[in-house]
């Protein structure tokens, strides 16, 4: 146990941030850094629980009492290598993953949880500091060929892992550049891309290749790939994103979030991009999630004139209620850090159909107020409310409701992939319809988290492994992401 009275003697506290009025002038990151002491004092909160739910809430089961304890003892080299035997990518996770494993901390129940994230975090930039991290270059090569399709945090961790396993292990990306959603889908001021560049260079060094600008389906046959490698693995993402067919959708000026993402972190990298402008504009975000905290964001650096978030669902409470107890995901009220530098926030809005004044651009949105109401059977039931619309003036229009399943395109089709009633790949054991072709990662369960896709691509990895060995050498947890809904 780190400190038996480290949770009595020290309250939560996360590092500094820069002030949001200077911080949106820029697109860098902005959390300042702390000090060792203070690391140490936040992993001597820690418990040692007799069942750390911890283990539960992270769907890497990172080892978490372990390397709070290396902390508090000061032993660093050790917590990052118990760390780093369960998460190929803590510096990702440590920066963009919402933390269910907080949620599920023991200490969460009556106090504020152990900063699980910010420990992680600060865990592998010492590690780095210190130059622990170097490329692990396998000892052996099994001549075995494995094609890895898409190159998200799925595909880095499987091929990270089916590296060292011996395979070779070839990338293939439809993007100009390396990273999928932790490239184009996430913004630098969350996720500085140094920090990706830094990784894909080790990932590099160590054997895995990587194809740039070839979209499989359409530039490259999946049947080739198949008869040319031993495994081919699907690791894709859920690409499709959900729309809003109401009136007025086809009219300029509305876009789905990811495009918008995508080109301003292009612009970022110092591409010339001419797409889609925000400045002095008057913005509404559709989407209450993550995506959209990413597009308030870009939308204030971009100098938009008004930033307008609106969400179908009711608002949050402030604490948990009496039907979500811990340690299930808290459903209560929360505020970005993009939304912390300036927007408006309204609940319980549907949106009924877009508006323009010269037929062509968008002006407006037409909405209703809703509630929403628990019916017999326990769910809760949607409701208009007579009088409460109202037509919100606006210029430029973000759809920030996720997204529904994977993208398979071209000559996909000659390949007969079950898809399960979602439209994802079908898959046993990470294996789908087709011999010898796998998959993981959103193509699988649908639309997740950055630490679920790692999950997907060390077990599947692990899969793949056994598949073409005979014999089980990756040691990950198997039955975690089998059962999962």
């Amino acid at each position: 146990m780190a400190d038996i009275h480290g949770f009595k003697n020290y309250s939560r506290s996360l590092p500094e941030m820069e002030d949001p009025k200077s911080r949106v002038e820029h697109f860098k990151e902005f959390s300042l850094e702390s000090s060792i002491g203070h690391t140490k004092n936040q992993a001597s909160r820690c418990m040692d629980c007799g069942v750390p739910f911890c283990h539960n809430g992270c769907p890497l089961e990172n080892k978490i009492p372990d390397f709070n304890d290396a902390i508090h003892k000061e032993q660093w080299r050790k917590a990052y290598e118990i760390l780093k035997s369960t998460n190929n990518f803590p510096e990702f996770t440590g920066r963009v993953c919402p933390a269910p494993c907080e949620a599920a901390c023991v200490l969460g129940i009556n106090s504020d949880p152990v900063a699980i994230e910010y420990i992680e975090k600060s865990i592998i930039e010492k590690a780095f500091s210190e130059g622990w991290v170097e490329p692990n270059i396998p000892s052996f090569r099994t001549g075995k060929n494995v094609a890895i399709i898409g190159s998200g945090p799925a595909g880095l961790a499987c091929a990270d892992q089916l590296n060292q396993a011996g395979h070779l292990v070839t990338i293939y990306e439809k993007a100009d550049r390396i990273g999928g959603l932790l490239r184009y889908g996430i913004p630098d001021f969350k996720l500085d891309k140094k920090v990706l560049d830094r990784r894909i260079t080790l990932l590099e060094a160590e054997g895995i290749n990587f194809k740039l600008n070839q979209n499989v389906g359409v530039d490259i046959s999946p049947a080739m790939l198949l008869k040319k490698n031993d495994a081919v693995v699907l690791c894709g993402g859920a690409m499709v994103p959900r729309d809003l067919p109401i009136e007025g959708r086809n009219l300029e000026g509305i876009h789905f979030a990811m495009k918008f993402l995508t080109e301003s972190n292009k612009r970022v990298a110092g591409d010339q991009v001419s797409g889609i402008n925000v400045e002095g504009k008057n913005v509404i975000v559709i989407g209450g999630g993550d995506t959209g905290s990413d597009c308030i964001g870009t939308s204030r650096r971009l100098g938009a004139k008004s930033i307008l978030q609106i969400e179908l669902l009711s608002k949050p409470p402030n604490q948990r209620s009496e039907d979500n107890p811990w340690p299930l995901w808290p459903m209560i009220l929360r505020t970005s850090s993009s939304q912390e530098e300036g927007c408006e926030r309204e609940w319980s809005i549907l949106s009924k159909r877009f508006l323009s004044t010269d037929g062509t651009k968008v002006s407006g949105l037409e909405i209703v107020k809703v509630k929403w109401d628990k019916g017999a059977d326990g769910r809760y039931i949607m409701t208009e409310i007579p009088g409460s619309e109202e037509i919100i003036p606006c210029d430029v229009v973000f759809l920030a409701i996720g997204f529904t399943n994977p993208l398979l395109e071209g000559s996909f089709s000659e390949l007969p992939i079950a898809l399960d009633s979602n439209n994802n790949v079908h898959a046993h054991d990470y294996k789908t319809s087709i011999p010898r072709l796998f998959v993981a990662g959103d193509m699988r369960r649908g639309q997740s988290l950055v630490v679920w896709a790692i999950s997907e691509g060390r077990e599947a990895a692990r899969e793949i492994d056994l598949f073409l060995e005979g014999e089980e050498s990756l040691l990950v947890s198997k039955t975690r992401n089998e059962l999962a809904v």
